[in-house]
């Protein structure tokens, strides 16, 4: 077993791997779908309601951060998995079924879209940190960094068969593949052996659990700082979906078929991306912010691409450093948090992720809709760059990184780092807390 598959050696993992991966080509599949019929069948090109359904989508993200995350730390992850994943398999038939019969209007899809979101505000911390108890510690980064590669795998074959499905048969059915797909995780789920789990630590009883997750990350500047950067980038960059979508019809003047190829061509650099980090021992913030700064840089020059082909090309770019940033992001707080804290910590993750969206989404679209996709995306560059600049007041301020100029030098400016005693500053500070939290 090579050591960028090494998770593969636990049963369990493999079999979760494999039904998430199916049902991860019908979420991709639903999403370009879904898209396309609100932007081109139900509106005029309304880049504000493409943005409307993702706020309501991943809204309850944030909403319900006191309950999901307690939810996740609190009850059996693998049954509370196979309650969110039912319901969404059921949302799933019901969109399918109202777009098949022609009754569809947007207010609909905005209702369903909510609907899902709820659902998967209580899947996503149960699912992140179910993974832990599916591989042991010394695995844990690694299982992350494959589950990023499924997602974004799935990226390149979801789109691109929605997009040729919706010219041929309509949205209608993609919703009913989608909703199909969830039996891959409902039958991986039975599959598996609780005996071979990894131990998830106590679970969260009595009152303040919630807050007691708030305290923990309060006193972790490192995991702050991975908070700050994400929800950046989530607000205002991870707005994909507008880009694609309004940059195929809007601009070039393209069909469904060219908006799912170009979401399959992100999805390339993304699975890059993802299986590199996969070959990484343990995420490192600077890693963090490096590719932040190159999502920045390739977004901005997505951006200013005068046709298809060259936009698609950059489009590659822009996954390899997305996904660069978010997996790394993800790892780190994961690795980094205790166990029995682990479902709460990743609320508080996802809610800061997605719950962006509903700030961003419609703005983005706004943008979209009064300047045009280019200056829409150029907001998204924005926020990679802003975001590798607290990263860089961060290591300027806590970790001895200073600039110095020696006019005798070859090379007068000069980037150093303090003592070691500086540099491991932090890590004493972890262990610190991580003994305190155990007590």
């Amino acid at each position: 077993m090579t050591s960028m598959f090494r998770s593969f050696a636990a049963r369990n993992y493999r079999i979760w791997f494999a039904g998430a991966l199916v049902s991860n080509v019908g979420t991709w599949m639903q999403r370009v779908a879904q898209d396309w019929l609100v932007l081109a069948e139900l509106t005029d090109n309304d880049a504000i309601a493409v943005g409307v359904v993702m706020a309501l989508q991943f809204g309850p993200q944030l909403l319900l951060l006191p309950v999901t995350g307690w939810v996740a730390d609190r009850f059996d992850r693998r049954r509370v998995l196979a309650v969110t994943q039912g319901a969404m398999l059921l949302l799933g038939l019901g969109l399918g079924a109202i777009t098949l019969t022609g009754v569809v209007e947007l207010w609909m899809v905005f209702g369903f879209a909510l609907g899902l979101g709820v659902a998967a505000a209580f899947d996503a911390p149960a699912r992140q940190a179910f993974v832990g108890e599916l591989v042991d510690d010394s695995m844990l980064a690694n299982a992350v960094a494959l589950n990023a590669a499924s997602f974004n795998g799935a990226r390149l074959i979801g789109p691109a068969v929605a997009g040729v499905l919706v010219a041929a048969v309509g949205s209608g059915w993609v919703f009913l593949i989608n909703a199909a797909s969830f039996l891959s995780v409902l039958g991986a789920l039975w599959l598996l052996r609780p005996a071979e789990f990894t131990p998830a630590g106590r679970k969260a009883r009595g009152r303040g659990q919630m807050r007691a997750g708030f305290r923990y990350v309060r006193r972790r500047p490192d995991i702050l700082l991975v908070f700050a950067m994400v929800f950046l980038t989530g607000t205002l960059g991870y707005n994909f979906p507008i880009y694609t979508a309004t940059m195929a019809r809007v601009e070039f003047g393209e069909g469904p078929q060219e908006f799912g190829w170009l979401s399959s061509v992100l999805a390339v650099g993304s699975v890059a991306g993802a299986l590199l980090a996969a070959r990484r021992e343990r995420p490192r913030l600077r890693t963090l912010t490096l590719a932040s700064a190159g999502f920045g840089l390739s977004l901005g020059a997505a951006g200013l691409a005068p046709e298809p082909l060259s936009f698609g090309a950059l489009l590659a770019v822009v996954g390899f450093t997305g996904i660069t940033m978010m997996n790394t992001a993800n790892a780190y707080v994961q690795t980094t948090t205790a166990p029995s804290m682990r479902g709460r910590v990743m609320a508080l993750y996802l809610a800061i992720f997605m719950g962006g969206t509903p700030i961003g989404a419609p703005l983005v679209g706004a943008v979209a809709d009064a300047a045009g996709p280019r200056w829409a995306i150029a907001v998204g560059a924005a926020s990679g760059f802003v975001a590798a600049a607290i990263a860089a007041v961060y290591y300027l301020r806590t970790r001895g990184v200073r600039l110095h100029w020696d006019r005798a030098e070859r090379w007068p400016l000069r980037l150093s780092t303090g003592s070691a005693a500086d540099r491991d500053t932090a890590t004493q500070e972890i262990a610190i807390v991580e003994v305190e939290t155990q007590r």
